[in-house]
């Protein structure tokens, strides 16, 4: 059935369905870059639930079907339009459906919610590692103002570099020159780059960048909106010493929360558990398509329903000001939580 939708019988109170129904459609976004987008919204109250989702396995060559709750084509709920938007950005490579898990149970929760294909950066569709860099930022800013309205942008792996960078974390000079860079004349405008006004949040998920030298501190400290980094202890791709825990002690000026998954890697809350076609070898694929989903040690339903706990808590707060809100958001109290989870560390700093 590979379903999106499912949460365990001990998952915290936020990670739970909310009262909306939920729709969903595809959408292209027209621009310079055309993006094929999906978009989840709140229904009306009489729309049944239930749909599937066509897409690829990681090797880009698998064809295979999700099943969540969502119903495709559904009328939206009076009102959806002034709701807040949340822009969803996938890793390298990836796909719009590859964290849907947070599309749907936002959208029961009230927030409108689109996730990108990125040209470049997807499955049946990898291009050099310049594509993303250079692109990604630029993607999420288009897809928010074609959607409209206040936003937060949630971004796993390299979709976590396109959202600091839209957050206004600039790149370092020095990275204009790295291995596999873009043209340094393009990629200069993401040293000091504009924060749309309507982006009130990040939040990143084992953002990749900075233990290779993309930022240093001064462009870290240009973050300009609250984040809350959710992060893997064991990440071998992002780094986690060097890496993530300098981006939350180095982004000096804002609110921001570090939730840190012991013994986690790079999987860690971000990908949907993995489907029953990734358990076996892939042709096109050296690894078994199971580890790109998977972690060693967690196990993927526990994690997707505590980062969307976290995540509904700091965009309820961020998005749409509900005091309320930052009681999940304090640590070591763990409210919401049918008794304290083992293994997780959240940390906060004010600016």
């Amino acid at each position: 059935m590979n379903r999106i939708d499912q949460f365990r019988p001990d998952a915290p109170a936020l990670a739970r369905p909310g009262p909306h129904p939920v729709g969903v459609r595809t959408e292209l976004v027209p621009g310079s870059r055309d993006l094929l987008v999906e978009y989840w919204y709140p229904a009306e109250a009489d729309t049944p639930p239930g749909c599937t989702y066509a897409t690829l396995l990681r090797d880009g060559y698998r064809a295979i079907t999700l099943t969540g709750r969502a119903c495709r084509g559904a009328h939206p709920v009076a009102g959806v339009a002034a709701m807040p938007l949340v822009v969803i950005s996938h890793g390298w490579p990836g796909n719009r459906y590859l964290m849907a898990h947070f599309a749907e149970h936002l959208a029961s929760h009230g927030y409108r919610v689109t996730a990108i294909d990125h040209p470049g950066s997807t499955y049946e569709d990898r291009q050099a590692f310049a594509e993303t860099l250079l692109h990604r930022p630029d993607d999420i800013r288009a897809v928010a103002r074609h959607f409209g309205g206040d936003h937060a942008v949630i971004g796993y792996s390299k979709g976590g570099y396109g959202a600091l960078v839209a957050g206004g974390a600039g790149v370092a000079e020095a990275a204009l020159a790295m291995d596999g860079a873009p043209e340094p004349a393009l990629f200069a405008r993401h040293r000091a780059p504009a924060v749309d006004p309507a982006l009130k949040a990040i939040v990143p998920i084992g953002p990749w960048g900075r233990a290779h030298g993309l930022w240093d501190a001064a462009g870290m400290a240009g973050l300009a909106v609250p984040m809350l980094l959710m992060a893997g202890e064991a990440d071998e791709i992002s780094g986690y010493a060097d890496g993530m825990r300098r981006i939350f002690d180095e982004a000096q000026g804002v609110p921001r929360w570090l939730l840190t998954f012991e013994r986690a890697g790079h999987n860690a809350a971000a990908p949907i558990p993995a489907p029953a076609e990734a358990w076996e070898p892939s042709p096109h694929l050296d690894f078994l398509p199971f580890a790109h989903y998977a972690d060693p040690v967690w196990d993927s339903l526990r994690m997707n329903d505590i980062a969307r706990h976290f995540a509904r808590a700091f965009l309820d707060l961020h998005l749409k000001g509900d005091p309320a809100a930052a009681a999940h958001l304090a640590p070591g109290d763990w409210p919401g939580f049918p008794a304290p989870p083992p293994g997780l560390r959240l940390e906060v700093q004010s600016p």
